[in-house]
């Protein structure tokens, strides 16, 4: 195979979005795709769709693969007791151009050495398993995928598309990356510094109604005064009490909750509209261009201008709408439209 070619790795149980996301991006790029199984013909995913592989590995010379991607699934634990499989896997990587992992498919690479040493990430719910099952793998649950040398390894799901979308870039440059990106209706570039959490993820729903309106307020506003004096007023409760329920029912303190909720306000002014960042900075309630600025790349990993760039909707140099009708004037994409 040539370079321009991605060897995909299935087993009875693999996710069918971890290859179906990768497999359309590489496709629509022009890339060669060959799907390799322990044994060629059927592979049922966890959901029950059925692929057609069209190599096994006894039939496949691993020699020169191309790209090498492991996708995850279900079936990854049973897949990585099969030694065919891995020593398939491992002698493939020795010519690969790259190897890469989607999701929870990083198992079955360091089941066959090839993460030892290296910094690398799965999907956040497996990440402590990884680490503990593969001590000598550094194993970093927060980006949505990691490039150490020649091993690329993804979160889960949407993050193998990003990560697809990264290595279409490295190889045929941005404006290719980019026509594959406006083609399949994806964000392009999202970095893979970006964080794989959002606040949903972090945060527990409030189990008492006192912490629920707590909560309710810092999402309805923002922007407002969220200090513990005026949080605890609302919710009827000391500063002291509030400030350890809150903790226990959601998982979070107070000033982090609302200072995540206010980042993902902000992530929405950048990403809907023009105003400049000190006027949502305050709109937030960060006060400062320069605290927003801080507190998003902490948290975020990308600075506020950089996620605008690669994010916003009414940015017609990415995702242009489509001509309007002569009767009605032209309105901006929204998010929800892009993204349903």
């Amino acid at each position: 195979m040539n370079s321009r070619a991605v060897t995909f790795v299935i087993y009875d149980g693999f996710d069918g979005l971890d290859l179906a996301g990768p497999f359309e991006v590489f496709g629509e790029a022009g890339y060669e795709l060959m799907l390799v199984a322990p044994k060629a013909g059927p592979v049922r995913s966890d959901m029950g769709l059925t692929i057609h592989a069209q190599s096994s590995v006894a039939s496949l010379d691993p020699s020169r693969p191309g790209t090498l991607v492991v996708v995850g699934g279900d079936g990854v634990d049973a897949a990585g007791f099969d030694r065919s499989l891995l020593d398939w896997v491992a002698a493939a990587a020795t010519t690969a151009d790259r190897v890469a992992s989607v999701c929870c498919g990083a198992f079955i690479l360091a089941e066959a050495g090839l993460l030892d040493g290296r910094r690398v990430t799965t999907h956040w719910r497996e990440a402590d398993r990884l680490a503990r099952e593969y001590p000598a793998v550094i194993v970093d649950s927060d980006p949505i995928f990691i490039q150490d040398g020649r091993i690329w390894t993804s979160a889960g799901v949407a993050a193998g598309m990003d990560l697809a979308l990264a290595l279409v870039e490295a190889d045929l440059g941005p404006q290719t990356a980019l026509r594959v990106a406006r083609e399949l209706v994806l964000f392009l570039r999202r970095p893979g510094s970006q964080s794989q959490f959002s606040v949903p993820l972090w945060s527990a729903q409030p189990a008492t109604d006192a912490v629920r309106r707590v909560v309710e307020a810092i999402h309805l506003d923002p922007g407002e005064r969220h200090g513990i004096d005026q949080l605890a007023s609302l919710a009827g409760l000391s500063p002291r009490h509030l400030q350890r329920r809150f903790t226990q029912e959601t998982g979070l303190p107070p000033a982090m909750y609302v200072e995540r909720v206010r980042v993902e306000a902000a992530q929405r002014c950048l990403a809907e509209g023009n105003d400049p960042v000190e006027t949502i900075a305050r709109r937030c309630g960060f006060g400062t261009a320069e605290t927003l600025r801080r507190t998003f790349h902490r948290l975020v990993g990308i600075a506020p201008s950089e996620y605008r760039e690669r994010f916003r909707t009414t940015n017609v140099t990415a995702f242009p709408p489509p001509a309007p009708e002569a009767s009605r004037p032209a309105r901006p994409v929204r998010l929800e439209e892009i993204s349903s």
